[in-house]
């Protein structure tokens, strides 16, 4: 039998836990936390891929989508950023951005996380406090079941429209950020370089939004 421990993304690393000069006591604990720190991995999530894979055999996985946006003064969308990076089938692709929501994560701080890492610090992403998403995409290994492809796992995922008013610039594992108007990302040569059924939730989101051309 496997147990999965699962860290609280609040707790300090796994790597730095030691017995801070307690009793003799506590060698039972530094044991099971020798086993444990030798399976896990701040990359993901601190569960090691070992691990992280057997999760997403067994239960879907939580994630949040966010598509960012430019907006004029009236509050109408004027642009959609995507990234460009290599998406989960291996392709590299023009995607959203996209992450697991993690142990004992609020939904907005998730978002704030992932627009972060793959936008930069600056992008100054406007979420308000009780953010609701503007749909619940279901990504299944099996792309014919909702459209939208993992071929990792079964997941989740709330969809959220997301304004930017701050200077984005791509970060960590995306190659470009590029802008393009609402006609220009519904259009037949954009939807080529997209997979996983991200055209398709750019047009929900822009339909969301009364901006789908």
């Amino acid at each position: 039998m496997v147990f999965l421990r699962l860290w609280n993304r609040n707790t300090s690393p796994p790597n730095g836990e030691s017995c801070l000069g307690l009793s003799p006591q506590c060698s039972r604990h530094s044991n099971v936390e020798q086993v444990s720190d030798q399976k896990t991995d701040t990359q993901n999530a601190w569960l090691s891929p070992e691990d992280i894979a057997q999760v997403r055999n067994q239960v879907p996985i939580i994630y949040v989508d966010a598509v960012p946006v430019r907006v004029n003064p009236d509050g109408e969308v004027t642009h959609i950023g995507m990234l460009l990076r290599q998406a989960p089938d291996g392709s590299i692709s023009r995607t959203v951005v996209s992450g697991r929501v993690l142990l004992g994560e609020r939904i907005r701080e998730a978002l704030l996380r992932h627009l972060e890492k793959d936008l930069g610090p600056l992008a100054l992403p406007q979420i308000p406090p009780e953010p609701a998403p503007f749909t619940v995409v279901e990504y299944f290994p099996d792309p014919t079941i909702s459209g939208f492809h993992d071929p990792r796992h079964h997941a989740v995922s709330l969809a959220f429209v997301v304004p930017v008013s701050g200077d984005c610039q791509p970060s960590q594992q995306a190659l470009d950020l590029g802008w393009f108007s609402p006609e220009q990302a519904v259009s037949e040569q954009m939807r080529k370089e997209m997979t996983s059924g991200h055209d398709r939730l750019i047009r929900l989101a822009l339909a969301s939004v009364g901006q789908l051309p």
